[in-house]
């Protein structure tokens, strides 16, 4: 067995939430220390770990940067090496992430180039945010790339595809948690109470308005109210709800626009519901916009492979708090295909394997180039 599949499925077995890594930020040290430690630097902010590989005779840093948390899900695969963490899966494709990244990083501290190397393995991605704060500080700062690259498992692609687009490719998004307060009281009374289950609902309809009827068709959004919460039993009607969602837009124009008009609305059934309602943005994440240069300049380097395939993708409203990095630093983000029929965020995604060894392949082959193209 190739030996990053098998640290990919070690680190499948204990995903971790946000800014609670540590069994995997141990892993991750520890598999560190079985290098050459003569040839690498390393760093630990909170969860997460900056190692640098310097080099020969550098011109430029170069960064590599991958994601290193679970989700909240309960894995469904009934793989041998699920994960071993209750209501906990890397189903996102981090555990990918993760040993492409050790595999690249291995190979340059055996094989130096002549520019500097950091590998930043970012606490944190799917929430609350670990991008923006971990750009933000000393540790990053003193290590600061010139440019920096990252990759997404993308399951509707094949193994040995690379799929890109210069300039926009991932959405700027925000979360969504809104609180309903009113009066609640017997089902025999309805005209004693305030009922926020009829508040909420009334909530929800109104917002599948605000995209249709507020941004330019040509501008693609998005609302979701994924989840809501109301009352207590079936006889009694509800004092409190709460809807949980998600807004998604291509531009962070649409995203203000969205995000007003949204307020107008809950201040309108406040008013007509007589209840008192609260708003949480939660987690924001800029867009993903790719650098035209470095990604033009990737792309003629992957139509060089003769093993990738490169497919010029459409954006996505995906979101991926790596939008604050390149908003800092140019570069860019590809997706990787995986082949599998599950969906990001799915009990039962189970990537191929054979992805691991393309990706490492490419990135060990594409940074060789990137970073001796100076001498």
């Amino acid at each position: 067995m190739n030996q990053f599949i098998k640290i990919r499925r070690e680190l499948h077995q204990i995903p971790e939430l946000g800014f609670q890594e540590y069994k995997t930020q141990a892993y991750l040290l520890n598999y560190l220390t079985t290098l050459p430690l003569d040839r690498l630097l390393l760093k630990t902010w909170k969860t997460g770990l900056l190692v640098k590989i310097p080099g020969l005779n550098p011109q430029q840093t170069i960064g590599y940067r991958t994601d290193i948390d679970g989700l909240p899900i309960t894995e469904e695969t009934n793989l041998p090496f699920s994960s071993q963490h209750q209501a906990m899966m890397h189903a996102c494709g981090h555990d990918f992430h993760m040993s492409i990244a050790l595999g690249v990083l291995t190979y340059f501290v055996h094989h130096p180039i002549a520019d500097n190397l950091v590998f930043i393995f970012q606490p944190a991605e799917e929430g609350p945010g670990g991008a923006e704060p971990m750009l933000q500080s000393k540790e990053m700062l003193e290590w600061r790339p010139d440019m920096i690259f990252a990759l997404h498992i993308a399951p509707e692609y094949p193994v040995g595809t690379v799929a890109i687009k210069e300039g926009l490719l991932f959405a700027n998004t925000s979360e969504l948690f809104i609180d309903l307060k009113g009066k609640g009281g017997h089902a025999a009374f309805p005209h004693q109470t305030n009922d926020m289950v009829i508040a909420a609902c009334n909530l929800v309809n109104q917002l599948q308005t605000v995209i249709s009827r507020n941004v330019n068709p040509l501008d693609s959004a998005v609302i979701t109210i994924g989840k809501i919460i109301g009352g207590t039993v079936q006889n009694i009607i509800a004092e409190k709800a709460r809807l949980e969602g998600t807004i998604r837009t291509l531009s962070p124009e649409s995203m203000v626009r969205v995000k007003k008009r949204i307020e107008a609305i809950i201040n309108g059934i406040a008013t007509g519901f007589e209840c008192e309602i609260s708003i949480d943005y939660g987690a924001m994440y800029h867009q993903v916009y790719n650098h035209e240069g470095l990604t033009k300049e990737f792309m003629q380097f992957v139509n060089n492979m003769n093993n990738i395939t490169l497919i010029e993708c459409k954006e996505a409203l995906t979101g991926e708090d790596f939008g604050y990095m390149l908003k800092e630093i140019p570069g860019f983000m590809f997706w990787l295909g995986v082949d599998t029929p599950y969906g990001l965020h799915h009990s039962k995604l189970d990537p191929n394997e054979e992805a691991i060894a393309v990706a490492i392949q490419l990135l060990t082959e594409y940074f060789t180039f990137k970073g001796n193209n100076g001498l």
